[in-house]
């Protein structure tokens, strides 16, 4: 499946990738950033699912910034769409077999942390899964990693430092915190925001922890950047996708330079 895939995707010019990046809810349009772009939709690429969420426009967008190349997923694939952890997490079995030593994660998570509120971006520095399923269980695929992977530093410390850097240099106000994911599609409870504050999570959401479990497996560097986009479930008086993809669009600008920054910043 994947060299069938791969063999695609040099068919139609996508070569030598520096840094990988997956694009949430209402945060796609970053890949317009890229330049000397190909374009290609999730449901013209072999082996490739696609992406049925609003704000996720399902296409891989392959460029040049800041003097390295790029390669965007406009959107990603939930476990709540009913598809089954490998297939979520098959986009960054490709990245490893291309090569790809960079990834940046990001998404749109509710805030648990009573220090946050809707706009900001935060900086993850490490992950709950209360999911009750891990991407890596079933067959090890031996060449990516071992059957046992350690995970004290999945979101990769140096990188952690480069956002750091970035959002001082550009003077954008940065969170730190602990992603936790839930399966969704329905959002947490008060009872489970109330538990994820006092197991030590600062944002919820119904992503990422997947993807980076199996990049992480496979020996990728991992940078994450969450956009809060509203208080938490018992925060606020209720939730919906609507205020989530519109709290992202405002927080564009800001978004986009920080992780053009991060692009600039990484030593590849």
């Amino acid at each position: 499946m994947y060299k069938e895939t791969i063999e695609y995707l040099k068919q139609h010019g996508i070569e030598q990738v520096d840094v990988a990046v997956i694009l949430g809810s209402g945060l796609g349009d970053f890949a317009d950033e890229l330049e000397n772009k190909i374009v290609i939709p999730y449901k013209d690429i072999p082996n490739f699912p696609e992406s049925t969420v609003k704000g996720h426009a399902g296409q891989l967008v392959y460029g040049n910034l800041e003097n390295k190349t790029v390669l965007a997923l406009q959107g990603r694939f939930h476990y709540y769409e009913g598809y089954d952890l490998a297939t979520v997490t098959y986009p960054v079995r490709v990245f490893i077999e291309l090569g790809i030593k960079e990834l940046i994660v990001t998404n749109a998570a509710g805030g648990v942390n009573e220090t946050f509120t809707p706009g900001d971006l935060m900086v993850i520095t490490d992950h709950i899964n209360l999911a009750g399923n891990n991407p890596l269980i079933g067959h090890n695929v031996e060449d990516h990693g071992a059957r046992f992977t350690d995970a004290s530093n999945l979101y990769t410390n140096k990188n952690q430092d480069i956002v750091r850097k970035v959002a001082k240099d550009h003077d954008i106000q940065l969170k730190e915190g602990v992603y936790t994911w839930f399966t969704g599609p329905s959002y947490e409870t008060p009872a489970e925001i109330r538990m994820v504050r006092l197991i030590g999570g600062d944002a919820v959401g119904m992503s990422t922890v997947p993807e980076v479990l199996v990049a992480n497996h496979g020996g990728m560097n991992v940078t994450g950047i969450s956009c809060i986009t509203n208080y938490a479930a018992g925060m606020q008086a209720e939730l919906n996708h609507e205020e989530v993809v519109e709290v992202s669009a405002q927080a564009k600008p800001k978004f986009k330079q920080l992780l053009r920054g991060i692009i600039q910043e990484l030593n590849i």
